[in-house]
C-alpha cells in the first residue's frame, strides 16, 4: 500500500513540476522546476526496483540543473535568470505538436498488442539492462568507463600544480598555508 501512494505522489510531482516548467517565467526557477521533475522520475525509477538507473538519473540531473544553473548566473544578461521571460515560443505550433504527440503515443498504448511475459525475470535487472542495451559490447564500455574515469582523476592531477602536502608541510601540520598568492583556502 505504501508503494502505491509513494507511486501516486511522484508521479503528481513529476507532472506538476513538469508542467511548471512550462508556466514560470525566470529561466532559474524553470531549471529547478525540471530538476525537481527528474528527481521525482528518478523516485519512480527507484521504486520499480532500478537502483543503479534511479541514483543515476539523480545524479545526473542534479549535476547538469546545478551547472546550468552556474552558467546562467556567469553568462546571462539578465541577474541569474531571475528576470521574467517567456519560456515558449511559437505558443500555437508547440501546443498542437505537443497535444499530437501525446495523443499519438496514448493511442499507441491501447491499441498496442502487449506481448506476455515470459520466463522469469533477471536477478540482476542492472546487468540484464546493460546487457540488452550494449550486446557483447558490454566489456568494451566497461573498460572504456574505467578509462575515461582514470582520464578525469589524472588531468585534475596534472592541472594542479600543488597539492596539499606542498600547502601545509608533509605531515600537514603547518600553523598557516604556504599559499603564493594571498587569500587562498588554507588557514
Amino acid at each position: 500500500m505504501l508503494s502505491i501512494v509513494v507511486f501516486w505522489v511522484l508521479t503528481a510531482a513529476a507532472l506538476v513540476f513538469g508542467l511548471l516548467v512550462f508556466r514560470l517565467d525566470s529561466m532559474a526557477q524553470v531549471t529547478f522546476a525540471l530538476l525537481a521533475s527528474f528527481l521525482a522520475v528518478a523516485g519512480l525509477v527507484l521504486l520499480l526496483g532500478l537502483g543503479y538507473l534511479g541514483v543515476v538519473i539523480a545524479l545526473m540531473m542534479v549535476i547538469e540543473m546545478v551547472i546550468m544553473a552556474i552558467f546562467m548566473i556567469m553568462y546571462m544578461m539578465n541577474p541569474a535568470g531571475l528576470m521574467s521571460m517567456t519560456m515558449v515560443h511559437n505558443r500555437v505550433g508547440s501546443t498542437v505538436i505537443a497535444v499530437g504527440t501525446f495523443v499519438v503515443l496514448a493511442v499507441g498504448i491501447l491499441i498496442v498488442d502487449w506481448p506476455d511475459r515470459q520466463g522469469e525475470p533477471s536477478p540482476d535487472p542492472t546487468f540484464a539492462l546493460g546487457e540488452a542495451l550494449m550486446g557483447g559490447q558490454m566489456l568494451t564500455m566497461m573498460t572504456l568507463g574505467v578509462g575515461l574515469f582514470a582520464t578525469i582523476v589524472a588531468t585534475v592531477v596534472l592541472a594542479t600544480d600543488r597539492g596539499r602536502y606542498d600547502r601545509l608541510g608533509d605531515d600537514l601540520r603547518a600553523d598557516r598555508a604556504d599559499d603564493p598568492a594571498g587569500g587562498g583556502v588554507g588557514r
